[in-house]
């Protein structure tokens, strides 16, 4: 059941499950406890309850304040009208978002990782430390001047923070990724950097699990990129446990994200090291498009993915994903497996000959 612990905020949301039945949440003591929100009348809407914590996105700076008001009522001795234990509870993805806006290629140690593997910026007779400083010059430049990478994502893709990673049959090179994603409280187009801040209402924790070997398409030339093989299976982004609002994380850059393989630490990574932040990639996004309430902006992943490692995710694997302050995931992978009668889609092999790695 929903593991809520290493929460540090005097509230947070999320969506859980119960009897049967899913409800929004609201998390109090310290992840101890969980209310039903759907059950309290303050936040029905147009005299229904309250249908989805995606609906609190919608008016967020009223549902803050409510939110607010209820968990000072319930910490100082009042009782939700329905409530359970943590441990009564299943924590499934947080919210729905109508638009997944992935960010990549946003923390230096990682982007510097890929490029010194994979030789960019190098010349004849380059050591590594060349490379190594060639490519960090060219981050810097960017992070100067340039702008982010961002791509959609598929809600399909989503699952819970303690839900099984189903690790598809079609491709061998399973990775993980943990990032910092924000979630947003007010739609907007074209907002200004300096205003970006008042469009993020929380932060939670995605694993945007990618297959490597289906990432690249040898058929295509300079298409290249085939996102929808790589990133889209269903369960490959466990969200969650819940959305901590905006207001209890001060300091992004000072978080700090981690996964551990089976037990190992394979990421251990500040926040500090992004570089373009929250508000730059929310300023940029309204650019291209507009951001609707209960958006998801998964802000990039740090160094130490499996294709750092030489080390790709297998079935019986178990990953612990936690960012300080927003609280643990856990999920263990398991191997796809047809339903009876199906067959998998014939994918020519040639198409990924030659794809890079």
């Amino acid at each position: 059941m929903a593991d809520l612990s290493g929460i540090d905020a005097p509230f947070a949301i999320g969506t859980f499950a119960a009897d049967g039945r899913a409800f929004p949440g609201l998390v109090l003591g310290g992840g101890a406890r969980v209310a039903d929100l759907s059950a309290v009348d303050a936040l029905r809407v147009d005299g229904a309850p309250l249908p989805s914590t995606r609906r609190l996105f919608e008016d967020w700076d009223a549902a803050f304040e409510a939110l607010r008001a209820l968990a000072e009522r319930l910490g100082g001795g009042d009782v939700a009208p329905v409530e359970h234990e943590a441990g009564a509870v299943r924590a499934l993805a947080p919210l729905e978002p109508r638009q997944i806006l992935m960010s990549g290629a946003n923390y230096y140690k990682h982007v510097i990782e890929l490029g010194v593997a994979q030789g960019v910026g190098s010349k004849p007779g380059m050591s590594e430390d060349e490379v190594r400083a060639e490519v960090t010059r060219m981050m810097d430049e960017r992070a100067a001047g340039g702008v982010p990478y961002l791509f959609l994502g598929a809600v399909s893709a989503l699952c819970g923070a303690e839900d099984d990673v189903v690790l598809p049959l079609d491709g061998e090179r399973h990775d993980w990724e943990v990032e910092l994603a924000a979630v947003i409280g007010r739609p907007g187009r074209h907002v200004p950097e300096d205003r970006a801040g008042a469009h993020i209402a929380g932060y939670t924790i995605v694993n945007d699990l990618s297959t490597r070997d289906r990432l690249y398409r040898g058929d295509l030339g300079p298409i290249g990129v085939d996102w929808l093989s790589s990133k889209a299976a269903p369960t490959f982004l466990p969200t969650g446990p819940v959305i901590v609002p905006a207001a209890f994380v001060p300091d992004v850059r000072a978080l700090r994200i981690r996964l551990e393989l089976n037990g190992r630490a394979m990421q251990d990574e500040s926040v500090e090291d992004i570089i373009f932040g929250p508000e730059r990639l929310v300023a940029y996004a309204t650019s291209r498009v507009r951001l609707l309430a209960g958006d998801l902006l998964p802000t990039g992943s740090p160094a130490g993915n499996g294709q750092h490692w030489g080390r790709f995710l297998r079935d019986g694997d178990v990953m612990v994903a936690e960012i300080s302050g927003l609280g643990r995931q856990r999920n263990r992978c398991v191997a796809e497996t047809l339903p009876a009668g199906v067959t998998a889609f014939p994918t020519a092999a040639a198409q990924w000959k030659g794809a890079r790695p």
